[in-house]
């Protein structure tokens, strides 16, 4: 897993990395003595909400993040989530890894710049995350979609200045996370109010496909976190039909039952044992909460908060599966003080 932190008397917007205890997928302990592993010296120096995919072409293992630091950073162009969300990075930050120990440097990726030099015009953009799709460009010719949270302003609007914009999540392609092989394509999700957070998970259909599962938060309707899904191969595309399965996810986890209390979600699979699993952030400083499903079809519920296993106030990240080498290479990282 891969996560950051929330700490504001301190400067925790860096990544972490846990591990988890054997084949439970509810039980974390941190590699590297609790330090963050991955830190910037770019943009605003801060990085949240991170995510880590597998490329299958060649088993390197990619990080993304959002380059927003909240606490103790720069602040004299403005701050406050106002500013952030029109304003802010557009700018993601890259890690790359080949045998998940020794990292390349951060390296940007701008999501609102364009193959021509134009830039679309976006807030900020966070939340990253993508899914491999094998045959984006047809046979054999696979790509990642790359999808986020921002908003988006008519390009007559450089300045970002028209009240009415909200946030949506759009989405991009590329086949190696370089400004030179990304491609903007466009909206996601449009609610017509606030909608963040999408993490999606696929399903192996028995007749062949996949169905595409995603989680997002809803800042709009009051639907808190909602579950929905779509068998379309194109999923990203306008013409995918979704079909919802679940409202206000994780409301409980907040003292008071409020959906608007959790955000982040983060889906992962259990392959083994056919379970599913959902992370939900409770805000603001709490961090994650589990939730576990049988079949997503019916939706999730609770997981007992004794049987979860993770240090405290861990925030908004992502989980990769790992084989058994890779589990050994890194299991002795968790010894280390």
């Amino acid at each position: 897993m891969v996560h950051f932190i929330e700490d504001p008397q301190g400067y925790a917007e860096r990544l972490y990395f846990d591990l988890s205890r054997g084949d439970d997928p509810l039980s974390w302990d941190p590699l590297y003595g609790g330090r963050p592993l991955l830190t910037s010296h770019l943009g605003t120096t801060g990085l949240r909400d991170p995510y880590m995919v597998r490329d299958p072409r060649n088993g390197r293992v990619y990080v993304m993040a959002t380059d927003l630091r909240v606490f103790g950073g720069d602040q004299s162009q403005g701050s406050g989530w106002e500013h952030w969300s029109h304003h802010g990075s557009t700018k993601l930050m890259i890690w790359f890894t080949d045998d998940l120990i020794h990292w390349s440097g951060p390296r940007p990726l701008d999501v609102s710049l364009q193959q021509d030099g134009s830039r679309v015009q976006l807030g900020m953009a966070w939340a990253p995350e993508c899914l491999w799709v094998p045959d984006y460009e047809g046979p054999e010719q696979g790509a990642f979609v790359l999808y986020w949270s921002s908003k988006l302003f008519d390009q007559d609007d450089p300045d970002h200045a028209d009240p009415s914009v909200y946030d949506r999540v759009l989405w991009g392609s590329t086949t190696d996370f370089t400004q030179e092989h990304f491609r903007y394509g466009g909206v996601l999700i449009d609610t017509g109010r606030n909608a963040i957070d999408t993490t999606m998970v696929q399903r192996p259909l028995p007749g062949g496909g996949l169905r595409t599962y995603r989680a997002t938060k809803d800042n709009g309707f009051g639907r808190g976190i909602w579950l929905d899904s779509t068998d379309d191969p194109r999923w990203w595309l306008p013409q995918a039909r979704w079909t919802t399965i679940q409202e206000r996810i994780g409301a409980a986890w907040c003292a008071d039952g409020n959906p608007s209390g959790v955000e982040g979600p983060a889906l992962y699979a259990d392959h083994a044992r056919n379970r599913w699993y959902l992370l939900v952030d409770v805000i603001p400083s709490v961090g994650y909460r589990p939730m576990v499903s049988d079949d997503p079809d019916a939706g999730f519920d609770y997981a007992r908060e004794q049987d979860f296993h993770l240090r405290p106030h861990t925030k908004h990240g992502g989980v990769l599966s790992l084989t058994r080498q890779e589990y050994e290479r890194l299991r002795p990282l968790t010894q280390q003080n």
